[in-house]
């Protein structure tokens, strides 16, 4: 069981801290508010600049697919004309018949 001085001294403390808190916090508040405020404004402006640098990557990134689909598209026309071709030729190698082993040999080369 805690003794009677250690009861009263605590109870004194939080009796005074009561009082002196709310006292304190008048006289310290008026030197924090400019503080909070420029703390307010640099998280402000740094996630202003964050969604700036987002917003540029994100366009850097849409163009660089934008090239990759059209160099894909590209080369996939190429493939398309060139097996097109290798058709056409191995129908006329192959006569009026139409022998279609001859494309898939050329296609497959």
């Amino acid at each position: 069981m805690p003794k009677f001085d250690e009861v009263s001294k605590t109870i004194a403390f939080g009796v005074g801290a009561a009082i002196m808190i709310p006292v304190a916090w008048k006289i310290v508040a008026p030197a924090l508010k400019p503080i909070a405020r420029s703390a307010i404004k640099y998280s402000i402006r740094a996630v202003e600049k964050g969604r700036e640098i987002m917003a540029v990557t994100s366009e850097k990134v849409e163009d660089l697919v934008a090239e990759t689909h059209a160099e894909m598209q590209a080369k996939r026309m190429v493939i398309e004309d060139e097996i097109d071709e290798a058709a056409v030729g191995a129908t006329e190698a192959s006569g009026p018949t139409g022998d279609q082993s001859n494309v898939r040999n050329i296609v497959n080369e």
